[in-house]
């Protein structure tokens, strides 16, 4: 599988050519980073907010013979917030499954999983995870809980970054939760392979429309 940062929450993940887009942001949304214009078989988002939910830019390409998506989904009921969505609404953590490989899009997760909940993300190949707090858990948060969950590999998002120049000014940079984990490695690149992962646990990728990323 081959899984690429666009950019804020927004990944494209591509499995025996088949493509999965999460939380496609409004053109603008997010400081220091580029519009976002790729084809997909399927956009999911995890909630409604601008910079999450513009399934109008994606297009949506036809697949020949009705192909069927290698894919299993499943979506995860949980909160923007930690007042059961009284700030900020719902959020879904979509768990992908294809491949062998069982993949977890956290969205703006901001509230303490249910024990229920932590129970059906074990066995995490990889969790993509917000650590820039303010409107999520933060760094601190974020650890803690892979902690519990034991992912084999942690993707980090919704964070900034002010040496490439994107992201909210008031969420986080990602270094608070590299620090509470002492297996890091920063990619440089947007893309990873799941045939050739890095061995460390958290994987830093660089997003594909910040500045010169590729």
């Amino acid at each position: 599988m081959k899984i690429k940062w666009i950019g804020h929450s927004c990944f494209r993940l591509e499995q025996d050519g088949y493509v999965i887009v999460t939380d496609p942001y409004e053109d603008g949304s997010v400081p220091g980073l580029a519009p976002v214009r790729e084809t997909a078989d399927l956009v999911l988002c995890s909630h409604d907010h601008y910079d999450h939910n513009a399934r109008n830019l994606i297009t949506i390409r036809e697949q020949a013979g009705g192909s069927a998506s290698p894919f299993k989904v499943t979506k995860i009921d949980t909160w923007h917030d930690e007042v059961k969505g009284a700030k900020r609404g719902p959020n879904a953590i979509f768990l992908m499954e294809a491949g062998g490989l069982r993949i977890a899009h956290m969205g703006d997760l901001g509230c303490e999983l249910t024990p229920g909940q932590k129970q059906e993300l074990k066995g995490l190949d990889i969790m993509l995870v917000p650590v820039g707090g303010f409107f999520t858990i933060d760094g601190a948060q974020a650890a803690a809980l892979a902690g519990e969950i034991g992912p084999k590999h942690i993707i980090p998002m919704h964070y900034r970054d002010d040496a490439i120049g994107f992201g909210f000014d008031v969420i986080a940079q990602v270094d608070a939760f590299a620090e509470a984990e002492k297996s890091v490695v920063r990619t440089g690149t947007s893309q990873i392979d799941t045939d050739s992962l890095p061995a460390e646990q958290v994987i830093i990728l660089r997003p594909a429309n910040a500045g010169a990323a590729r």
